[in-house]
């Protein structure tokens, strides 16, 4: 199972940019590597590895836009969450 969600991750780091990433999954597998998820009624997901937090706004169809892949890719080198080090 885990190959699965280092696939995921793997994906927030592709150039060019993909453009089909499930935030569920994406979560799911944030979840896996030991971070905490909280989801708010805003439809946002406050992500906490370590005392660093992240928000993440979630679109109602569900696929991360650009710009969140760009900020939360930033936020996973930040905290040392890359698929190098998975």
């Amino acid at each position: 199972m885990s190959q699965k969600h280092k696939v995921k991750i793997e994906k927030l780091f592709e150039h060019p940019i993909s453009g089909n990433i499930d935030a569920k999954k994406m979560i799911s597998a944030l979840e896996h590597y030991g971070a905490k998820i909280d989801l708010t009624k805003q439809h946002k997901a406050k992500i906490f590895v370590g005392k660093d937090e992240f928000i993440l706004s979630l679109s109602h169809r569900n696929d991360l836009s650009k710009d969140s892949i760009v900020n939360l890719r930033h936020f996973l080198e930040k905290v040392g969450l890359t698929p190098d080090k998975l």
